[in-house]
């Protein structure tokens, strides 16, 4: 043992380290090993659970296809269902008619039938009347035709001896026009001004262009709105500028703010025409009764029935000769308490007859009698005091005077109005001429409406198209124009137009 040498154990030692080498690669082998073992558990484990998200993923995503096609295959179906539904009530609607026409064809079938044989009966009757009209008359229808061509051609003879004489009237105005011009320039001011008071009213234009759609395409528009409102419009005689005509000062004005509304919206056709004048005359009925009030107040009156103090407010778009009546009204009421305070009359009574003095001449267009009768009428329905009511119906001296406080009254309405009364008389004469004008045309048998413009030269008949025809429209007319001729005075001539329309209205629903 002893001799053991360095040699043995350096083997000894070798061996050892080549064991213990061994174990150590062994386990570091064995270690790495396990770590790639459990890699791989963790990189299949990672795999497994992608694949289950991606698995999961796919089957929501066809499950909502599955469920988007479902809710696409049951809309479709409904809409076809209800396409089907609509089909075969659109059928059975088709079939619904088809039959009633059938009925139609066989009723007109019949009626049809019955229209002949009453027809071939009223020839029967027709040659039998002939006949007997024959023996009766003793002439024959040659005869008969003969007279009725002479009579004709008597009343034809008789139109064209007045045509004669309208030619050398117009010839001999003609001759004069240039001595009247001188004239009619010397009192084109005063004449202007009157007329514009007395029968029209000025509107003005943005532009030139404005009149051409106010006419319209031939005409429709000028004319619906002048068979509307009862106004004639004239559109040439002034630039940027349109006059409306029209006796009736309140129907005027509605004419003038309607016209006005249409230039300021711009939409110019026949139905708004009409739409806008409904309006207007709404809108007018509120001004008059305002009107009406205001004056009561500035006059200190009260206790006024509101019918008369909406008459009265109609006073505000009624003038003489550049003086508004119902300023005049106020100013009468306060010169008769002024004159009354100091004569000791009754002030109160005398305010009030001053102030309604005039109340007729709100209505004196529309019905027969003066002014001064009609207003002193309307005030006692309505329970106005007696001697007011005398006070307005003696004011033109129609009736006596019973109090001072009537005198009083005519004596403020004289020193207001500061005019002659032959003026007075002219133009009430005037209003009495274009009023019968238009009682005369009413007073025809189809008559709808009548207006007479142009300040009496022209009066424009609306007749009713379920009476007359077209032919009778023509033969009115002429009719008209005769009796005028045959029954009043004027002067030049009145131009008589007959319109006949006929209206058809429905509404969608």
């Amino acid at each position: 043992m002893n001799q053991i040498t360095p040699y043995f154990i350096a083997g000894i030692v070798f061996i050892l380290g080549l064991i213990i080498g061994y174990l150590i690669n062994n386990y570091r082998v064995e270690n790495s090993l396990k770590k790639g073992k459990l890699s791989a558990e963790k990189i299949i484990q990672q795999a497994k659970e992608d694949a289950r998200t991606v698995e999961i993923e796919a089957r929501d995503s066809a499950l909502k296809i599955v469920q988007s096609s479902e809710t696409e295959i049951q809309r479709r179906r409904s809409d076809l269902g209800r396409e089907e539904d609509r089909l075969q009530k659109r059928r059975d609607e088709l079939d619904m008619r088809l039959e009633k026409f059938e009925q139609r064809e066989i009723a007109l079938n019949k009626r049809q039938s019955a229209v002949d044989k009453r027809a071939n009966e009223i020839d029967k009757l027709y040659q039998t009347e002939l006949e007997e009209l024959q023996k009766i008359a003793q002439m024959t229808s040659d005869e008969a035709r003969t007279i009725l061509l002479e009579e004709v051609e008597k009343e034809a003879r008789g139109d064209m001896a007045r045509i004669t004489r309208q030619i050398e009237s117009e010839a001999k105005e003609e001759g004069e026009r240039r001595a009247r011009k001188l004239i009619a320039d010397a009192i084109q001011r005063v004449a202007s001004d009157s007329v514009a008071e007395v029968a029209s009213s000025l509107v003005p234009l943005p532009n030139e262009e404005m009149k051409g759609r106010i006419v319209g395409r031939n005409g429709r528009n000028i004319r619906a709105f002048e068979q509307a409102a009862g106004v004639d419009v004239i559109v040439d005689d002034t630039p940027e500028a349109v006059t409306i005509s029209c006796f009736d000062p309140v129907r005027r004005e509605i004419a003038r703010r309607s016209l006005e509304r249409l230039i300021l919206d711009g939409r110019i056709h026949p139905a708004h025409i009409e739409k806008i004048l409904e309006d207007e005359q709404k809108n007018m009925e509120k001004t008059i009764i305002e009107a009406g009030e205001q004056a009561a107040f500035e006059a200190g009156v009260s206790g006024l029935h509101p019918e008369i103090l909406r008459m009265m407010g109609r006073l505000k778009y009624r003038t003489s000769y550049g003086q508004n009546q119902l300023m005049h009204a106020v100013e009468v009421a306060k010169l008769s308490a002024i004159l009354a305070a100091e004569l000791g009359a009754n002030i109160e009574i005398s305010r009030l007859g001053g102030f309604l003095h005039d109340l007729g001449k709100a209505m004196d267009h529309n019905q027969e009698g003066t002014h001064a009768a009609l207003g002193a009428e309307y005030a006692k329905r309505y329970g106005v005091n007696h001697q007011v009511v005398n006070a307005i119906a003696s004011h033109h001296h129609e009736v006596e005077q019973e109090s001072l406080e009537a005198i009083i009254a005519e004596s403020a309405d004289a020193i207001s109005g500061a005019r002659p009364g032959a003026r007075r008389e002219d133009i009430e004469a005037y209003i009495k001429r274009i009023k019968s004008l238009e009682e005369m045309a009413a007073s025809f048998k189809g008559v709808a409406q009548t207006y007479a413009i142009q300040a009496g030269r022209e009066v424009r008949i609306i007749v009713r198209p379920e009476e007359i025809d077209d032919l009778a429209s023509a033969r009115l007319a002429r009719d008209i124009a005769k009796q005028i001729e045959e029954t009043m005075q004027y002067p030049g001539q009145i131009r008589v137009t007959v319109i006949r329309e006929t209206r058809a209205i429905d509404y969608a629903k």
